[in-house]
């Protein structure tokens, strides 16, 4: 396609031609090679090594919802990077945090950013965010070869439904697989961990700066007992990403707000090493 465009300085005649709302279902009719689940792996023996990402977490609050992910990926026992961004946003409403296979994970996040712009374009609105976490499940459910071959990606999608005037969390397993969360989630491999200590601190009435508090303790809770979780890194000056989305839309916090939230859970820990305890009723 690109070398036509420029060799006569016009779109080719797909880019004219009406057709679906989907960037998806677009590049299946001109372009199938492009989408991630149609290209052939060599054969191999057992899993492929490539760099992972962990771990991601979400909670909702009165306004809205937080996303917010560490900065680490391994390969096996490696640390391949430890400064990966992992939380994305996918439109202005919504995001996506990535756990994985980190290079197909960034790939389908850029692939679902064009899906959702392309749907506006062409339908002149957005799309529902429930339409939203479908078109991703239909994505993850493409990618079902590779997962079997061990390139799994496994997202935690969060967004501010405008509908329903609230935030909201939809997790997805290996087959595309969606279930929409209440209050909290996680994914990745130490998610159980920091699950736990979102289970332990969650109240329905937390404002927005206790929201993203709560996700830096969950994320800390994780790196001190899972080896590919990442945490606070003060000697290198990262942190993690934390993403707050309310009506007012995608909000990254800046690296100074991070590094605030971190060092201040730092300072505590050294006081109270397994972090804050939930309220006795």
């Amino acid at each position: 396609m690109e070398a036509n465009t420029r060799s006569t300085g016009r779109l080719p005649a797909a880019f004219l031609t009406p057709g679906s709302s989907s960037f998806m279902d677009f590049l299946s009719d001109h372009q199938p090679e492009m989408l991630p689940g149609n290209r052939q792996l060599p054969p191999t023996q057992g899993v492929i090594e490539a760099p992972h990402g962990t771990t991601i977490v979400a909670v909702t609050f009165p306004g809205g919802v937080v996303l917010a992910g560490d900065r680490r990926a391994t390969m096996g026992n490696v640390i391949a990077q430890r400064d990966i961004e992992k939380v994305f946003p996918a439109d202005e409403y919504s995001a996506v945090g990535i756990a994985g296979t980190a290079g197909l994970a960034v790939e389908m996040v850029k692939l679902f950013q064009l899906e959702l712009e392309h749907f506006e374009k062409v339908e002149g609105a957005q799309l529902s965010l429930e339409g939203k976490a479908n078109r991703l499940s239909t994505m993850i459910r493409s990618n079902l070869g590779m997962a079997m071959q061990g390139l799994a990606v496994v997202p935690l999608f969060a967004g501010y439904d405008v509908d329903r005037g609230k935030g909201r969390i939809f997790s997805y397993d290996v087959t595309g697989g969606r279930s929409e969360e209440h209050n909290f989630a996680s994914t990745g491999s130490g998610s159980i961990f920091a699950r736990g200590a979102m289970k332990k601190l969650f109240r329905d009435d937390l404002s927005e700066e206790q929201a993203t508090t709560l996700v830096v303790q969950a994320l800390y809770d994780a790196a001190d007992d899972d080896s590919a979780t990442g945490g606070p890194d003060v000697a290198r000056r990262i942190y993690p990403i934390v993403t707050v989305i309310t009506e007012d839309g995608f909000r990254r916090l800046s690296d100074d707000e991070s590094s605030e939230i971190a060092r201040s859970i730092l300072e505590r820990r050294l006081q109270q090493p397994d972090g804050p305890r939930a309220a006795l009723l």
